[in-house]
């Protein structure tokens, strides 16, 4: 990240924005996953699913879209879903409109169907194909978006694998080596990311993980990222599953991002995960990263996370209309 992107980021959180923005632009998805949150009973807080929403189709989805965007300026968005490809032909008028705006945009797929080469042959975008795991578990778990489908639908594309670990995963020694040994050795492949599968609270699912397990995915992921150079996980970034943000509140990533369901005006709350994330159980990748920005010293003695919890105050009392001048000075001299 560049300290320009920085200092916009910064600058955000001090008007009392957030610079992340996150929209599920679609209730649909053609696939059933065990486990998915985004379709599990509490996450848009109960009395109503991401399934029984209504959303948008057509010019309508795409000019609503194009409002939110407007209103929030965000410097980086994520699509999610359901499965953006539902919307593909939206998507294909959205992408150049975005990032004609100069943001970072973010789709996160099961590539379940082709997209334009233009999305990842644009700077500015990135396409991230989810990935449940090597293919006899990923194809029962992903259908119809099979490792066949996938390698079919990629030929050619850059994108960046994202795998979230699954304590069925863990049960087999090796397995993330396997997995990373596959997906490294195809060109298409430009990132590999990890997350860990994150439940919610009071969950008893066999996609937890163990203490011990998280122990050996921490061990693991050390090891690939120095055998591997498209694990795209720096060693700070994989410290930060040992002890994850206690609550979304002490979350960078939960703090910068706004998140909004398929009907456009829900908020998901208090993560892009809704409901109620077991935070000690915590696996998102975003908020491991940014947990490890926030544990970085300036100078070796000042914790960034100081400065951005001020900085959200700042810019909490300056939507109020009463931004503390002394504090504001404090931080930026």
């Amino acid at each position: 990240m560049r300290i320009s992107e920085v200092l916009r980021a910064w600058k955000k959180i001090l008007q009392g924005g957030t610079p992340s923005l996150s929209i599920e632009i679609t209730r649909e998805c053609p696939l059933r996953c065990p486990g998915c949150y985004a379709y599990g009973s509490d996450h848009l807080g109960g009395g109503v699913t991401l399934r029984e929403l209504s959303d948008y189709k057509g010019q309508e989805l795409v000019d609503n879209i194009m409002q939110i965007v407007d209103r929030h300026k965000p410097l980086h968005l994520s699509l999610v879903g359901g499965d953006p490809l539902v919307r593909y032909r939206e998507l294909e008028q959205l992408v150049p409109l975005i990032t004609a705006r100069g943001i970072h945009l973010q789709i996160v797929t099961s590539a379940f169907r082709p997209f334009p080469l233009a999305w990842t042959q644009n700077p500015l975008v990135n396409v991230v194909v989810s990935i449940d795991g090597l293919q006899p578990e990923h194809d029962v778990r992903r259908t119809p978006a099979t490792y066949q489908r996938i390698l079919s639908n990629i030929a050619g594309q850059r994108i960046t694998v994202h795998c979230t670990i699954t304590g069925q995963m863990m049960k087999r020694p090796a397995y993330l080596k396997e997995f990373v040994e596959f997906w490294a050795a195809k060109s298409e492949v430009n990132k590999i990311w990890f997350s860990i599968f994150t439940p919610q609270i009071g969950d008893s699912l066999p996609e937890i993980l163990s203490p011990q397990e998280r122990e050996q995915v921490i061990a693991d992921l050390r090891d690939l990222r120095n055998a591997y150079a498209k694990v795209d996980m720096p060693v700070e970034m994989i410290r930060q599953f040992a002890t994850p943000p206690a609550s979304p509140k002490d979350c960078i990533f939960a703090q910068t991002t706004t998140t909004i369901s398929a009907d456009l005006s829900s908020p998901i709350t208090p993560c892009q995960f809704g409901g109620k994330p077991d935070c000690s159980q915590c696996g998102c990748a975003a908020s491991m990263g940014l947990a490890a920005v926030g544990d970085h010293r300036l100078g070796g003695v000042i914790p960034v996370k100081s400065i951005f919890d001020l900085s959200f105050r700042i810019g909490r009392a300056r939507v109020k209309g009463e931004a503390p001048a002394v504090a504001t000075f404090q931080i930026l001299r």
